[in-house]
């Protein structure tokens, strides 16, 4: 990182409580920091995967929230997704599809290296995973 910037991708779901859990259990995320909020919502979360994070919290009516929102209000489909660097993702997507990951792109070598596939989480994110590096 030559300028010094991290990108930390941003969710937001209808159930944060249960996304945290289920993002740990199928893709691996750990707890960094979860911060309740009112009425069993979750103000703000970070969880790690690696050298990484994302960070989620409860849909909710404010400011931040009119500018984001969930594949469900936008009609199903996602405007964005994220792709994650696995050192294995057999295993990974063996994982998944343990916790019920819907697996869109099934695993695939690719042509321009890696391997890797595509699932969309229970509230219906986008997310990437495969060996393929850029950096490399």
């Amino acid at each position: 990182m030559s300028n010094g910037a991290v990108i930390i991708p941003t969710l937001r779901y209808r159930d944060a409580n249960q996304a945290i859990e289920w993002l740990c259990r199928a893709f691996g995320f750990e707890k960094q920091l979860v911060v309740p909020g009112d009425d069993d919502t979750i103000a703000h979360a970070q969880l790690r995967f690696g050298n990484s994070m994302i960070m989620l919290g409860t849909v909710r009516d404010d400011a931040f929230g009119k500018l984001q929102s969930t594949p469900e209000k936008a009609g199903g489909v996602g405007t964005q997704s994220v792709y994650i660097i696995v050192k294995d993702a057999d295993a990974h997507h063996d994982r998944a599809m343990k916790a019920g990951a819907r697996v869109v792109y099934p695993l695939t070598d690719e042509d321009y290296g890696g391997r890797g596939y595509s699932c969309l989480d229970p509230e219906g994110h986008l997310w990437n995973f495969g060996t393929y590096d850029p950096w490399k």
